[in-house]
């Protein structure tokens, strides 16, 4: 809390969703093109040496076909040279030939001090260097040499063999300019690349990231008033969360509108008792009258101040509450309700799926239960019928369906809408407030519910069916 609070002091905030992925997408970009950058390099460096070795080997083996001697043994020079370089002082392409007793060299070694060059067997190949030389203005130079030894038989005797080797030389800047041409090129073309892609990137993140800005904006105009809730139209990653959100303010906004309709109920009911004291008041009544009254309107203002408040206390919910048991609280309820009707002698039954849980303030599960089954003995001969399954099923979880059935007289299909309005009692005859039902209705309203009322298939009287959808 002292770091969060400190850093909130000096106006530190985290960094957004598209400057986090910007950044980890840049840094993992920068690192690729680095490492690739660094391959190509590589390879060609490694390609480069070895084409020119190969092109070393290839004038080698163009001066070994060209070569003859005469009887004498001595070394007639080619007539053509595989490049002109071969025939230009100093041009940095030079050849050489060793013999036993001597040599032979090309024009463009006049100039420069090469290496000193040693004799090879037949058929041995040898690749190095840098080698350092002396140009003709004195100054240093390197080359790479490549040399391949030969054997000459002019009278196809062994006795009369002798050994020769050509030698081939580059001036060793040839191949680190090639390279450094090579690498300009290359970081070019990379950080042209590199920063296409950064841009491409960078949209591709923004188009990306629009729904949630989408969301964030929606939220914005929900909390400045401009909109109800948030639209559905969204990617299903973020439907749980617009989901929610939509459950929390239509929850608030249930809560608000059942505080503004208790208020306004309390004091409609207060209204009354209080012009019935008035009146009584500037009346000519006796002490003794204006006693009993005041007692009879207070008495009524607790009963009306008692049911609000209980009416207040069950309304609204938890959104992510815990699965309740049913089969307990029903247990509880029916004990007293049968105590409370005992001279008719009717039971309940119950049919409750094991797996069936209430996803709600257990108050509320009380109150949907104790009016519904209060309401069942009241109006049935002899028994009563609770039964509870597992309603349709989703992935956080799943819902529920409640029915009541009693074997009493039930109700007129024409009567239904009548009997759950607020304040209306089946029978008139009939002890109550006609506000049981009502309160039901509230409760299965605030969890997104349905109430549907008919007749039972199995007790032949009335049947409440109550289902809960599936919670988010």
């Amino acid at each position: 809390m002292g770091q969060a609070r400190r850093e909130r002091t000096l106006g530190w905030r985290p960094r957004s969703l598209q400057a986090r992925q910007l950044l980890a997408a840049s840094l993992g970009l920068l690192a690729f093109l680095a490492a690739a950058g660094y391959a190509l390099d590589r390879a060609f460096v490694d390609v480069a040496s070895q084409l020119q070795r190969d092109r070393l080997r290839s004038y080698a083996s163009a001066y070994a076909g060209d070569i003859e001697f005469d009887r004498g043994g001595n070394l007639i020079p080619p007539y053509t040279q595989p490049d002109e370089r071969f025939d230009r002082p100093g041009s940095g392409l030079y050849a050489e030939v060793v013999l036993p007793g001597g040599g032979w060299s090309s024009e463009s070694t006049r100039g420069p001090q090469l290496p000193e060059a040693e004799l090879l067997e037949g058929g041995a190949e040898k690749f190095e260097g840098p080698l350092p030389i002396t140009r003709a203005d004195g100054t240093y130079g390197e080359v790479l040499r490549y040399g391949k030894g030969f054997v000459w038989d002019l009278e196809q005797r062994p006795e009369a063999e002798f050994p020769y080797t050509i030698y081939i030389m580059e001036d060793a800047g040839t191949l680190p300019q090639q390279v450094r041409v090579f690498r300009a090129a290359l970081w070019g073309y990379l950080g042209i690349a590199g920063l296409v892609l950064l841009l491409v990137q960078a949209l591709v993140l923004r188009w990306s990231l629009l729904p949630l800005r989408r969301v964030v904006a929606e939220l914005k105009r929900v909390q400045a008033g401009q909109a109800n809730r948030m639209s559905e139209l969204h990617p299903r990653e973020l439907e749980p969360l617009t989901e929610s959100i939509n459950a929390l303010v239509e929850s608030e906004r249930q809560n608000l509108e059942h505080q503004r309709n208790t208020m306004a109920d309390l004091a409609h009911s207060l209204k009354t008792p209080l012009a019935v004291l008035r009146t009584r008041l500037e009346s000519d009544a006796t002490e003794a009258e204006l006693r009993e009254e005041v007692a009879t309107q207070v008495q009524r203002m607790n009963e009306l101040v008692g049911y609000q408040l209980g009416r207040a206390a069950s309304t609204g919910h938890a959104l992510f509450a815990a699965p309740v048991e049913i089969e307990p609280h029903a247990e509880q309820i029916v004990r007293g309700l049968e105590k409370i009707y005992a001279d008719k002698g009717a039971v309940c039954e119950f049919e409750i799926d094991p797996a069936a849980r209430f996803h709600g303030e257990p108050g509320d599960l009380q109150e949907l239960l104790g009016n519904l089954l209060e309401n069942a003995f009241k109006w049935a001969h002899s028994r009563v019928l609770l039964t509870a399954e597992v309603g349709e099923c989703a992935p956080r979880r799943p819902g529920l369906v409640l029915a009541v059935d009693d074997d009493g007289p039930g109700i007129p299909p024409e009567r239904i809408a009548h009997v759950l309005q607020r304040g209306v009692r089946g029978d008139e005859r009939v002890q109550g407030h006609g506000i049981g039902l009502s309160i039901v209705q509230d409760i299965v309203r605030g969890y997104r519910g349905e109430l549907e009322v008919g007749a039972s298939p199995e007790l032949g009287g009335a049947r409440f069916l109550v289902r809960l959808p599936p919670g988010l």
